[in-house]
């Protein structure tokens, strides 16, 4: 029987024979492009299941990208031939809005290509990977940098033991009981809820639901299905401390991926018809902006002194903690958070080969204080989802260099420079710029 994908990947090379000259037709030439790359994102799909994180276009798309199964070395082929095509376009005439939207098709093209090298077998030094996947290499550190940190910690943590093992124990005065854990997240989700509607115009019907679950490499997870709705999940096979309660819900639901999702898809797929945000793949130069403004949106919601507060107020209680010691939990936090980008030292030598998967998560214990299960889970993600790891603190450290300059100390501007960002095409070499 007759494929019907058949002639559905055809269109494919439509972009390919694109009159390059006209000038005033850029803008109007990059949709064919767009269309032909979302198609291509559905087709790598088929061949790396955690390609394709969200999708809401035409279903019949999708149904043709798994009926069809493009070989790997075509979709990387007719990947290739989309950024010889954009690179090659006279970008005279174009606002900034269409220039960001040519970048952000020839980078994302390029994280395309490179995935699927290393779906195929390909290798790459860390760095390297994570440039051509997320547009972005992280600063390095060597151990001694995280050495004077430990140090320092360990004068402010007194008492007996090592001083991972002071730190595990005072942290473990502070995990939410898990018959409590519902009652304290939707708490959580509702006050960033109610932060973020003061300041950012949501889509009308914007919503999502929760769900519990186990086994997974990740603590949490916004799976967004289109029509302003996200499925958010919640990893529970670890103990979740308290202040995870407004880091989850500000990261995976307002202001961040939720948020996010849904205003790419009302504000550039509904409102330009750019079809290429009718997908986002994983592993691409978005979702370094995406965590990015997740994680720095969390502390736009809820600067530190409003965290304090609300936990002791609101959640401490819920939880059945003593609200008087809100404080002094995040003061021993704040002398941690530069230990963060640890993991990505780890992680750039276990992925290099330097060190072996029981050699990094050591070094996770040591480094980031984390104790033996968490760094195992740790090391599972990286494995998982690799150079991944940097667009969490490097993607908010590059995004909050960003929105506080354009931002001046405002706090009500850098909800709107938050807002804008989240709205646009921009991309992780664009913050720098």
């Amino acid at each position: 029987m007759r494929l019907p994908s058949v002639r559905w990947f055809a269109c494919l090379a439509i972009a390919s024979l694109i009159a390059l000259g006209a000038r005033a037709d850029s803008a109007v030439a990059m949709n064919p492009i767009a269309e032909s790359y979302v198609k291509l994102a559905l087709a790598a799909g088929v061949h790396d299941g955690d390609f394709v994180d969200a999708y809401s276009g035409p279903a019949e798309w999708k149904t043709a990208a798994e009926a069809a199964r493009l070989p790997l070395a075509e979709i990387r082929r007719q990947a290739q031939a989309l950024g010889a095509t954009l690179a090659a376009m006279d970008l005279a005439g174009l606002d900034e809005m269409g220039r960001l939207r040519h970048e952000y098709l020839v980078k994302q093209l390029r994280a395309m290509d490179a995935r699927l090298a290393l779906v195929d077998g390909h290798k790459l030094p860390f760095d390297e990977e994570s440039a051509l996947l997320f547009d972005a290499v992280a600063p390095h550190h060597d151990l001694a940098h995280f050495d004077a940190l430990l140090a320092d910690l360990d004068k402010a943590l007194p008492g007996e033991g090592s001083l991972a093992a002071r730190y595990q124990a005072f942290r473990n005065q502070f995990i939410i009981p898990p018959a409590k854990l519902d009652a304290v997240f939707t708490a959580a989700i509702n006050e960033a809820r109610t932060r973020t509607k003061r300041h950012i115009a949501l889509p009308e019907g914007e919503s999502f639901t929760v769900e519990y679950v186990t086994n997974q490499p990740w603590g949490g997870y916004n799976w967004y299905k289109g029509g302003f709705h996200s499925l958010i999940q919640v990893n529970t096979d670890l103990p979740i401390f308290i202040d995870r309660a407004i880091d989850l819900a500000a990261h995976e639901g307002y202001p961040g991926h939720h948020v996010y999702n849904a205003l790419l898809e009302k504000n550039l797929l509904r409102d330009r018809g750019w079809i290429e945000f009718s997908v986002y793949p994983l592993f691409s130069p978005q979702s370094l902006i995406a965590e990015g403004t997740a994680n720095y949106g969390i502390e736009v919601a809820f600067p530190k002194a409003d965290q304090i507060a609300f936990e002791r107020d609101v959640l401490f209680p819920l939880a059945g903690l003593d609200p008087a010691r809100a404080a002094e939990y995040h003061r021993v936090l704040e002398l941690t958070k530069d230990l963060g980008v640890a993991g990505n030292e780890v992680a750039r030598d276990y992925l290099n080969g330097v060190i072996s998967a029981d050699e990094a998560a050591a070094r996770l214990e040591r480094y980031t204080l984390t104790e033996s299960s968490r760094a195992k889970k740790s090391v599972s993600f990286m494995t998982k989802y690799r150079s991944y790891v940097i667009n969490y603190n490097h993607g908010q450290q590059l995004v909050r260099e960003f929105i506080e300059a354009a931002a001046k100390g405002d706090p009500e501007r850098r909800w709107d420079e938050f807002a804008k960002l989240i709205s646009s095409p921009r991309l992780p070499s664009n913050l720098t710029d």
